[in-house]
């Protein structure tokens, strides 16, 4: 494997930021464009895996349009032709590994899909501990690149028990915050879609209070206010603070 110095230290952030504290949702955001300049890749996109509902979800993405992911999520993900295929391998995977490029570029998948924000060339990584999916990568490069090659498998190599174990941090913290939380059952609808933390710190931005205001009640740093913030408006539907006073006050009505 060969990295040349500005490489080295791109994959040194991106290991430093495995290891920063925060939700599953923030970890696969913070790490995307750190990957596509290790990679000279140029779009990204990472979703988590819903064994009970059989599908994708908890998109996050670098350079790709809203409204083709949302394609993908409501019909491309089930008429997919190369993501399942490369989701149960363990180890980083060419998508040209699992199919030729000529016979992709033949497939509804890649012309109504994939052509339509550019990505030609794709690798994918999945995050897997024990039978359990819990994350993945899926990495892109446009038709003026040269295809991913074998230097690129070894850096995602590299880097996957990172990838793997800042996740499992992540849920294991998640999982523990529900446990020990007991929010109002007016309020499930909301606990439900958000993070522990996501909430603490809406309900805090619905009541009034600034990014900054929150970082020092919570004492966490402001660009993580903005993080979880940016995920709960994701997860809401809502793209304004003042949306979530009105849901929060729906709540406590």
């Amino acid at each position: 494997m060969y990295l040349s110095i500005r490489k080295t230290r791109v994959l040194s952030k991106l290991l430093v930021a495995f290891t920063e504290p925060g939700q599953e949702h923030e970890i696969r955001t913070r790490i995307g464009s750190l990957l596509l300049e290790l990679l000279d890749a140029d779009y990204y996109a990472s979703y988590v895996w819903a064994e009970g509902q059989h599908r994708f979800g908890g998109r996050v993405a670098v350079n790709m349009s809203d409204a083709n992911l949302e394609s993908y999520e409501r019909y491309y993900q089930f008429h997919d032709p190369i993501t399942p295929q490369l989701q149960i391998r363990r180890d980083p995977t060419l998508v040209t590994q699992i199919m030729p490029q000529r016979e992709l570029i033949k497939t509804e998948f890649f012309n109504d899909f994939l052509h339509r924000d550019g990505l030609y060339w794709g690798v994918n990584l999945y995050a897997w501990v024990g039978d359990q999916n819990i994350g993945d990568m899926r990495i892109w490069r446009g038709k003026w690149r040269s295809n991913f090659d074998e230097n690129d498998l070894q850096v995602l190599e590299l880097i996957r028990p990172a990838f793997i174990a800042s996740l499992e941090r992540a849920r294991s913290g998640r999982e523990d915050g529900k446990a020990s939380q007991s929010p109002p059952a007016k309020s499930s609808v909301l606990t439900d879609l958000l993070s522990a933390r996501e909430y603490q710190i809406v309900d805090l931005a619905a009541k009034g209070l600034s990014d900054k205001e929150i970082a020092l009640r919570l004492g966490i740093g402001f660009t993580t206010v903005r993080t979880h913030i940016n995920s709960a408006f994701h997860k809401l539907r809502v793209s304004k603070r003042v949306q979530l006073g009105r849901i929060f006050s729906v709540r406590e009505a």
